[in-house]
Formats: C-alpha cells, structure tokens, sequence
C-alpha cells in the first residue's frame, strides 16, 4: 500500500507532526502508516478533497492546508495524509 519514496519521506519528516520519533525503521513506519490508516494522495487536489471529508478546513487557504503537518509531500509530486 506504500511504496519506498511514501514510507522514507515519512521516516524523515515523521517530526513534523509528532513529539518525538513514531517509527525508527522502515517496517516500523510501514506498520504506523497502516495502523492510522494514512492516505496517499496523487496531487493537490486530491489532498483538499480528502480533507474536506476528513477535517474542518472552511478558512483556510490551499496554502494553509497543504502545509498542515499532517500533510507530508513527496518529492514526486504526491502527498501523504497523516492524522495522528
């Protein structure tokens, strides 16, 4: 369900949103991801349709929402949805 660029971005960033370190390996952060049922979403677009259904984001700017920290992009493009 993750592929390799999804489950290393996360193990870099993974700060971002939590305290302290979730995940220390990658089959540790492949096993998070799944627990929370994050998602992967292919484009801009596709991240603010998800989160309409998902949270409460009337007010706030694309801008805004897709430097959420529980939105994490990816270098290809991609962005994973992390709600912790």
């Amino acid at each position: 369900m993750y592929d390799k660029l999804v489950v290393e971005t996360f193990l870099e960033k993974q700060l971002q949103l939590f305290p302290e370190k979730v995940a220390e390996s990658y089959d540790e952060a492949v096993e998070f991801l799944e627990d929370v049922c994050a998602t992967v979403c292919k484009n801009k677009k596709e991240v603010l349709e998800y989160l309409e259904d998902e949270m409460d984001i009337t007010g706030m700017s694309e801008e805004e929402i897709l430097s959420a920290e529980e939105v994490f992009s990816i270098s290809d493009g991609r962005y994973l949805v992390v709600e912790g």
